[in-house]
């Protein structure tokens, strides 16, 4: 069954290709942008705050090491499909990176279809946005040389800011935090603000990304059908390492799905803003195109399900 945001994300396409003039307000976009970080942080925070931390130490160290791995198994790849070294990378580390969004509407899928999840899988969202992106970093920067023939440097400290303490970041582990100090009965007061229109407010946020996906369909002509061609591709291999990390560590079938999902998923907001930093050489249009213009409308219509599907499969045939 479709779920009812994704509509709203395909009118905004619509909307784009028969250039209507329809447009959310730049502040409205921002506003909705940091009540959906903040939502899914505390919902995370609140049910974080019923468990011993210690005993999601594996599945901490698990995503972390998944998204630090992905640029390194990607990047090769896109060096097969005629990309520079840079360009490969930085594109590498877009899909090392989540989409808190496809999380979103993957838990609202789920909660839909009566699929429970780990309550606290916004945890994996905020320790899973990072590690790709410093992955990337560091294939795009090995062995690099200026014209004088010096190697590069990075600012580690200044680049280390601004992903950590960059507004998606700091927005959703700060609603994990404050979750998880308050707990449930803490946030009461102010769960019908960030708990009841969660959903109506996600809906009104993949309008206007249907909006942007829609206008940079036309850029995809200039790229070529291999970056489609991997676009399309990689989120379901990837998705495959997520659900089987998943199983490994014994999550529900709703929490293998949801780890598919974030494998499968790639950054439009964190990584694009890291890379223009730390590798202002590497085509960004390239990165946002692959993963805003087409991994993104195909996660949310039809890899979701299929990363469900995949989820109960692979439970049933390691059983």
């Amino acid at each position: 069954m479709l779920d009812v945001v994704v509509l709203f994300f395909l009118l905004g396409v619509f909307a784009r290709l028969v250039k209507s003039d329809l447009r959310l307000p730049e502040a409205l976009y921002e506003t909705l942008s940091i009540y959906l970080l903040l939502a899914i942080g505390l919902k995370g925070g609140i049910e974080l705050s019923k468990q011993p931390m210690l005993d999601l130490l594996p599945q901490m160290l698990a995503c972390m090491a998944l998204g630090f791995a992905i640029p390194f198994v990607l990047t090769p790849v896109l060096r097969l499909l005629g990309l520079s070294r840079v360009d490969a990378a930085a594109m590498a580390a877009h899909y090392g990176s989540v989409s808190v969004v496809t999380f979103a509407v993957a838990s609202a899928y789920l909660a839909a279809q009566g699929v429970e999840t780990e309550a606290h899988a916004a945890l994996w969202v905020a320790i899973m946005e990072a590690p790709g992106i410093v992955a990337g970093i560091v294939l795009a920067r090995i062995g690099v040389t200026d014209a004088s023939g010096v190697k590069s440097r990075i600012n580690w400290g200044e680049l280390g800011h601004d992903v950590f303490f960059g507004k998606s970041v700091l927005l959703l582990a700060g609603g994990l935090l404050i979750g998880t100090v308050m707990g449930e009965a803490g946030t009461a007061p102010i769960a019908p603000v960030f708990m009841a229109p969660f959903k109506g407010v996600l809906a009104l946020f993949l309008l206007e990304l249907g909006l942007v996906a829609g206008g940079r369909l036309g850029e995809l002509r200039h790229h070529g059908m291999r970056i489609v061609g991997f676009a399309l591709l990689a989120p379901m291999v990837l998705a495959l390492f997520g659900a089987l990390t998943g199983v490994l560590l014994g999550l529900s079938t709703g929490g293998v799905a949801i780890l598919a999902t974030l494998a499968a998923s790639a950054s439009y907001i964190a990584a694009p803003t890291a890379m223009r930093m730390a590798v202002p050489e590497a085509n960004a249009a390239l990165s946002i195109t692959a993963a805003l213009g087409v991994t993104f409308p195909f996660n949310i219509v039809l890899g979701v399900p299929l990363y469900l599907g995949m989820a109960r499969w692979l439970q049933a045939a390691l059983a």
